[in-house]
């Protein structure tokens, strides 16, 4: 059974009250509303992993960052490593998000070894992926996709495989409020598996989750979930409204 998985990225968003504030409704939001088996993930900005890593202590809410250098440690002003991102307690890492490969170039290569680095620590990654308006309309999204995936991921072994954690983000529905409809996003997610069965079997490709990423709301959460490859979300904007964020967390 795979798990299912609904994290929320604040991006760069709320100020320390605000972040404090936010994390204890969702805490106390998804103890006493959430009955079904989902994990739930807050990826917070670098200043508020450690207090908010420590308010969600005891409870059913993960922490996550949001990004982690390709290097363990060194001259990297301004940077933040794997190894101090789990010194304090997070146990998940955004990973290739569309707004990191487009506003910082990061390349599918340094993808890789940022991977590695998150695997070595004993993260779970969450690895986006998706494509551009301009190259679904040029019918290349599906290959595109899938060189994401050969170049970041398909060099880990199996067992390590097994330890990430997918999420597709078509770039034209990031923040745009358009959505991929569903038939669009169980295409791309069965794509995606199918991929991952060609180089490690159906088995593990069974065992992958594989989240949605785009402009994904309590209204249309549902419909979206439902898809048999969709197996959860990688919320933006309706992370920061922690009734949002817990009614598209109950839509399984």
């Amino acid at each position: 059974m795979r798990k299912k998985i609904v994290a929320g990225n604040w991006k760069m968003n709320k100020n320390f009250d605000e972040a404090m504030a936010l994390a204890s409704e969702v805490k106390n939001m998804v103890n006493t509303e959430v009955t079904n088996n989902t994990i739930v993930v807050l990826c917070v900005p670098f200043p508020f992993l450690y207090p908010v890593g420590k308010l969600l202590e005891g409870s059913r809410v993960a922490l996550g960052a949001q990004n982690a250098h390709e290097k363990e440690a060194g001259a990297y002003t301004g940077e933040v490593s794997a190894g101090m991102l789990k010194s304090v307690g997070a146990t998940y890492v955004i990973l290739g998000h569309s707004e990191r490969r487009e506003y910082f170039k990061e390349t599918n290569t340094q993808l890789a070894e940022k991977i590695n680095l998150a695997i070595k620590h004993g993260f779970t990654p969450i690895f986006c992926c998706g494509e551009s308006l301009d190259q679904r309309n040029q019918n290349i999204h599906i290959s595109f996709v899938k060189s994401q995936l050969d170049e970041s991921l398909f060099h880990l072994s199996e067992s390590d495989f097994k330890k990430i954690v997918i999420a597709y983000e078509p770039i034209w529905a990031i923040g745009t409020g358009v959505t991929a409809t569903t038939e669009q996003a169980q295409e791309m997610h069965n794509e995606i598996r199918q991929h991952i069965a060609s180089r490690y079997g159906t088995s593990v490709a069974s065992e992958i989750s594989i989240l949605y990423g785009g402009s994904c709301k309590p209204d249309n959460a549902k419909e979206l979930f439902a898809c048999p490859d969709v197996d959860g979300g990688l919320i933006g904007g309706a992370s920061l409204k922690a009734r949002d964020f817990v009614d598209i967390i109950k839509s399984f």
